[in-house]
């Protein structure tokens, strides 16, 4: 009997957090198939509280199956976020659907929670996260604390596994997440060949942050600041002294380093040192040498690339990253 995979939809559903997921998982049951697994392929079903809804970037939804009374034991309910919009309005249009998910309890009895994005406030919502530990996207990590008080929230994670709860973090995180769920139940050759055929380069783990270091400390409007770190992202190899840095924001390096502290809670050259590491260790990801990485990211050698990967707290080593590539 296939697996029931339930993706259950609400007006203003985000289309990415149930079309990557969703899509990853069909494509698994193909490989299943072509590979002849002794396992069960994916039964994708669609549903909500009412039959009909628009998603996020205006299609119209249609034939939605009612919220089911009952689910084989082992399915997966899919609880997918919603714009900002949505979030931010009343709630009371979610009380039947609360009721439903609290009465099927997914995550208990049987039944395996999997959110996306804003869908684990709707988990909250529905007293599912209690005891346990879960994220969110980083822009509700605050409201899922709120809902959920004795949830411990985990922030800047791509997803989080507690028992038979998998939450994820915001939009493209829900397919590093159908990633790792297809390599546990169907193995890592299947999760492999629909990442290739997703165009997914990496592929996120549990324990990996949510923000890549080079779209990290951008949550601020300092125009002048943009304009340092888009400069820096655009070219890590080069030289960087403060000055220069300093003169593309039209102020002074000490102003820049005030300026950095108080928008971004780090400094230019701590900014910078996070960009070339993370340039560094796509490079090795992509089957360069620990020195071919060094050059691209801008490290005087190899020693100065290891030593900033330390202090930086990162697992393993640029030779560790390099052999996991190959």
């Amino acid at each position: 009997m296939p697996k029931q995979v339930l993706f259950v939809l609400q007006d203003d559903s985000l289309v990415l957090d149930w079309a990557g997921p969703a899509e990853a998982l069909r494509l698994a049951s193909l490989q299943i198939a072509a590979l002849g697994l002794a396992v069960e392929p994916f039964a994708l079903r669609f549903a909500g509280a009412k039959a009909a809804s628009t998603g996020s970037v205006g299609i119209q939804l249609h034939a939605l199956e009612p919220l089911p009374a009952a689910l084989p034991e082992g399915s997966w309910i899919v609880l997918v976020g919603r714009t900002s919009a949505a979030e931010a309005r009343t709630q009371a249009g979610q009380r039947e659907l609360i009721a439903w998910l609290a009465r099927m309890a997914p995550g208990r009895l049987g039944l395996r929670l999997v959110t996306v994005c804003s869908g684990a406030l709707l988990a909250a919502r529905a007293g599912l996260l209690d005891g346990r530990r879960a994220t969110t996207h980083h822009q509700h990590l605050d409201d899922l604390a709120r809902l959920a008080p004795r949830c411990t929230v985990l922030q800047d994670r791509v997803f989080v596994q507690d028992g038979e709860v998998f939450t994820s973090a915001g939009v493209t995180a829900g397919i590093d997440l159908a990633l790792h769920l297809i390599a546990e139940h169907a193995g890592e050759l299947v999760a492999a060949r629909v990442a290739e055929q997703l165009a997914v380069p990496l592929r996120r783990g549990p324990a990996d942050p949510e923000l890549s270091p080079l779209l990290a400390h951008r949550q601020h409007l300092n125009a002048r600041l943009h304009r340092v770190q888009d400069a820096v992202s655009l070219a890590p190899s080069q030289d960087w002294p403060l000055q220069r840095m300093a003169e593309l924001a039209t102020t002074t390096p000490r102003t820049l380093s005030r300026l950095f502290a108080q928008h971004t809670g780090t400094s230019p050259q701590a900014y910078l040192r996070g960009v070339r590491l993370a340039v560094a260790r796509h490079t090795l990801q992509a089957g360069a040498s620990v020195a071919a990485a060094s050059d691209a990211a801008g490290f005087n050698s190899e020693l100065q690339l290891r030593r900033a990967w330390a202090a930086a707290g990162w697992p393993g080593s640029p030779s560790g990253a390099k052999r996991q590539a190959s």
